[in-house]
């Protein structure tokens, strides 16, 4: 691809396709009474995931873009945990039938600074309301730096079957620069003990883009990454978005790579990991061969939602949680995002929904069009009209931007199959936005496309 194509595309900010419509489309009309209904009319052998959000970290990384507070002391967070397990018999008495649980997943904030007593009640009230599959996945983002003996034990007895580690750099100069120091020697002891309790899966999530990064920087990082012999690796862009992030302020954009340098980092890695066995799974994420998500892959099967690339088949998600995005059948919800704000509509017996999106006709066809080329490189169109009912030449016909991207050599078109090239892959994003009908009906900032 020329080089003007790819600082071209690079640098145009596109959502990452997590959910479509993206959440800054949601909207406040008639949001609890909606996800009331429905919560109500979940029918009988349904299945459903479980999100959990833990808003709370020891210190704020500038780089952060997450929901998160940042507090020394376990009272606000034990205090929140009670609000949590509060949630969770409020959002299970709604179901018009309680759903079977396939996959759990904790994120943040970092999870694991609840006390593990508190993890060991969100787990019992989690059981005690939802049936669970026998093999059911349950997951938790991890901080090495703030993992503590007993906490590792707990996640072992509670069941937890995959960890996420945040690494991100293990370049002294990027971590000074984003405020995380993190030493090789305290990634590594946490994943030795994550082991040796009983935790199967093992994952790493690194940054690009970061202040001061380098190629030969990330290069190093990822060599480091694989002494761990972790089973998959994240590899996200970092998004700079200091107007909606203060923290990033503290962040000298004289010292973030350009979009080329950006590029460049984000190829290295990926040619590094793929030289050394691993498999890229879709965008941003790689597994070892065999991995349940490379499998998955492989038999059209992967799945995109709010934790990134997925074997998760459900199509509910419920969020729990301050900030918690769902997902239903019907439509999107999010909890409200504040701390006092979720708390007191907890407090008062009412489901914390703020915000919503019913899904229309339209929206379903083009998001399971956006959600097959992130996960395939590649969408038979004709095949998704059908099952949606529509006239795919019709449909073809409105997508004003595949033409400039045929030209452009992001996709080759045979008909009504549309295939990203091996060359224009990290700009799948580009690809999958001329699929969104939504895109910049909002004011929100998203993240570069590369």
């Amino acid at each position: 691809m020329r080089e003007d194509l790819r600082a071209l595309y690079g640098a145009e900010r596109l959502p990452r396709y997590t959910s479509y419509p993206p959440s800054p489309h949601f909207t406040t009309e008639n949001g609890t009474k909606r996800y009331a209904a429905w919560l109500a009319g979940t029918p009988s052998g349904a299945t459903a995931s479980l999100y959990l959000h833990v808003p709370f970290c020891r210190s704020m990384c500038w780089y952060c873009g997450c929901h998160t507070s940042i507090t020394r002391h376990d009272g606000p967070i034990t205090d929140y945990v009670d609000v949590l397990e509060r949630e969770i018999g409020l959002v299970a008495t709604r179901f018009g039938h309680v759903p079977l649980i396939r996959h759990v997943h904790f994120g943040g904030g970092t999870p694991t600074v609840m006390a593990p007593k508190d993890l060991v009640r969100l787990v019992a009230a989690l059981r005690a309301r939802f049936p669970f599959d026998p093999d059911a996945e349950l997951a938790i983002e991890i901080d090495p730096r703030t993992l503590v003996p007993a906490m590792t034990e707990a996640l072992g007895h509670v069941g937890v079957t995959r960890a996420s580690l945040g690494v991100q750099s293990f370049d002294p100069l990027v971590q000074a620069a984003i405020r995380r120091r993190q030493g090789f020697d305290v990634t590594a002891a946490a994943i030795v003990g994550l082991r040796a309790a009983g935790v199967r899966g093992i994952n790493l999530d690194l940054i690009y883009g970061l202040p001061h990064q380098t190629v030969a920087s990330c290069v190093e990082t990822v060599r480091q990454c694989l002494e761990l012999h972790p089973d998959r690796l994240a590899v996200f862009g970092y998004a700079h978005v200091p107007a909606f992030k203060k923290h990033q302020r503290h962040i000298d954009e004289a010292t973030l790579p350009d979009a080329r340098a950006r590029l460049d980092q984000a190829e290295a890695i990926a040619e590094t990991l793929v030289a050394t066995g691993y498999r890229r799974i879709g965008l941003d994420h790689y597994a070892l061969p065999d991995d349940p998500l490379e499998i998955a892959q492989a038999e059209g099967r992967l799945r995109r939602n709010f934790q990134g690339y997925t074997t998760d088949p459900c199509d509910t998600l419920i969020g729990l949680g301050a900030s918690a995005i769902g997902r239903l059948p019907r439509g999107f919800v999010q909890n409200a995002p504040g701390l006092r704000a979720y708390a007191e509509r907890i407090g008062r017996g009412e489901l914390a929904t703020v915000k919503g999106y019913a899904l229309t006709p339209e929206d379903r066809l083009r998001a399971d069009l956006i959600e097959r080329v992130m996960c395939d490189f590649a969408v038979d169109v004709g095949q998704v009209c059908r099952v949606h009912g529509r006239n795919p030449d019709d449909l073809l016909a409105t997508f004003s931007r595949l033409p400039t991207l045929v030209a452009d050599g992001l996709v080759q078109r045979d008909g009504e199959i549309l295939v990203v090239t091996a060359e224009a892959r990290t700009f799948v994003r580009n690809v999958a936005a001329a699929f969104d009908a939504h895109l910049g009906t909002s004011a929100a900032v998203h993240s570069r496309a590369a």
